[in-house]
């Protein structure tokens, strides 16, 4: 593992570990020029250079997920085959970069256990390589401490027998539930939720894909999260991405409803709170998924859709959401959200020039 790190062991900040220029000092404190996109109560302020550094220093490529951990500090996933992970305070400041391991770096989730924290990390396997062309590997997931160190790795399900030799498995995402047990989503694979118990032990998998594409099947099962807001009764919050749409499940895998948000092609849900956020990667124009045209998107305790920061008003008719698009071109591809206690949101995105995280300031 190969590791830079912008803190002292005493947690002060160092200029000496990082040379910035001035004007990518400037950038990531830029708030001139400042819009405000959103609807109803949730309106926000956009701060496109939030997370700007220099890219000699801190190159990346795409910037997939991010979560905040149990000290505030803001950790977020690419896919540069020299720098996967960057680590920020909430002021966009750079406090630290790790890894070089996961090319196809996707999916981050963070467990708490106890007083510590863990990464669960998913290498889809799709990567860049040095000379700018598209590579692809086998995916894999990997649990770490929350700088890195190993703490188990789980390869192709072909191993334990769960799939067949020549079944594709390129994982995105993973879920942590509150008993311990984790659901890998294959989204760029065979479309199956994988779950496992907290030892990395096979339980069961369920969706997958068909021609039908039936309530119980999923395409494009990009996301997964489990959704704890009715305590007594947690559920699994499934991405399908082509079909414009949440698939809700049980623990076990029992199919429940749909969360239809059509026109949008949503990433993964993340629960904050009564609501539900989500980046959207792409919207249909005239029918067709268009370039460069994400945003986000925010759904209420009863999954309906109440804000789109970047994107149109949401409009219900006779209780049916009506297309919802992009607006304004705040965002190239939305991949990923990350909360804060103040309720700001961080959008990570995919495909945008090489751009650093947004911030979305509440208003």
């Amino acid at each position: 593992m190969r590791r830079r790190s912008f803190i002292k062991s005493g947690g002060a900040a160092t200029a000496a570990t990082l040379v910035v220029p001035p004007f990518y000092i400037g950038r990531s404190k830029a708030v001139t020029g400042v819009e405000t996109i959103g609807h109803g109560g949730f309106t926000y302020r956009i701060h496109k250079d939030w997370g700007a550094q220099d890219p000699a220093r801190v190159p990346i490529q795409n910037c997939h997920e991010m979560v905040m951990d149990s000290k505030g500090r803001l950790i977020m996933l690419g896919d540069h085959i020299q720098n996967n992970v960057l680590v920020y305070d909430r002021s966009g400041q750079l406090l630290d970069t790790w890894g070089s391991q996961y090319p196809g770096g996707h999916g981050l989730t963070l467990s708490r256990e106890g007083e510590e924290d863990f990464l669960f990390i998913a290498d889809c396997g799709f990567f860049m390589d040095k000379n700018g062309r598209g590579a692809r590997q086998s995916g894999h997931v990997v649990k770490t401490t929350i700088d890195g160190k190993l703490v188990f790795s789980l390869g192709h399900p072909k191993t334990i027998g769960v799939y067949d030799e020549g079944d594709p498995y390129q994982p995105t995402e993973i879920a942590v539930a509150p008993n311990g047990d984790f659901y890998i989503a294959d989204g760029y694979g065979s479309q199956y939720i994988i779950q496992y118990n907290h030892k990395g032990e096979y339980i069961r998998h369920f969706g997958g894909r068909d021609n039908n594409y039936t309530q119980y099947n999923l395409a494009t099962a990009h996301g997964v999260c489990v959704d704890a807001r009715d305590s007594h009764n947690p559920v699994l919050v499934v991405t399908s991405r082509a079909e414009n749409a949440f698939k809700i499940f049980t623990l076990e895998g029992e199919y429940l409803d749909t969360i239809e948000i059509p026109g949008a092609y949503v990433c993964r849900a993340v629960i904050k709170g009564e609501h539900l956020y989500a980046g959207v990667c792409w919207s249909k124009i005239d029918g067709q998924r268009g370039p460069n045209t994400g945003f986000v998107t925010i759904l209420d305790r009863d999954n309906k859709v109440i804000s789109n920061p970047g994107g149109t008003r949401p409009q219900y008719v006779d209780g049916k959401l009506q297309p919802i698009r992009n607006e304004g071109n705040h965002f190239y591809h939305g991949h990923d959200v990350c909360i804060d206690d103040d309720e700001n949101i961080y959008v990570c995105q995919r495909n945008a020039q090489k751009t650093y995280p947004v911030k979305l300031e509440r208003v």
